[in-house]
């Protein structure tokens, strides 16, 4: 299990006011990427290594990450 304790979460400033469908960051951690979902602070979190997480970054700003 990854220790979140120092995890500082963050809403990206593009979420806007979409019913709480929201998800938080936390790129502070050294050596991965935490995301959670803003609606269960106290549920799971998925973990990235960096670079996976800024390809999907990348992908998510260009248009390429489907969505509903």
């Amino acid at each position: 299990m990854t220790d979140l304790t120092d995890a500082i979460w963050r809403k990206s400033t593009r979420s806007g006011d979409n019913g709480g469908a929201c998800v938080e960051v936390a790129t502070n951690l050294p050596g991965f990427v935490a995301v959670r979902d803003s609606k269960d602070l106290a549920g799971p979190a998925l973990t990235f290594g960096p670079a996976a997480w800024s390809a999907f970054a990348a992908a998510a700003a260009n248009g390429l990450v489907p969505h509903p």
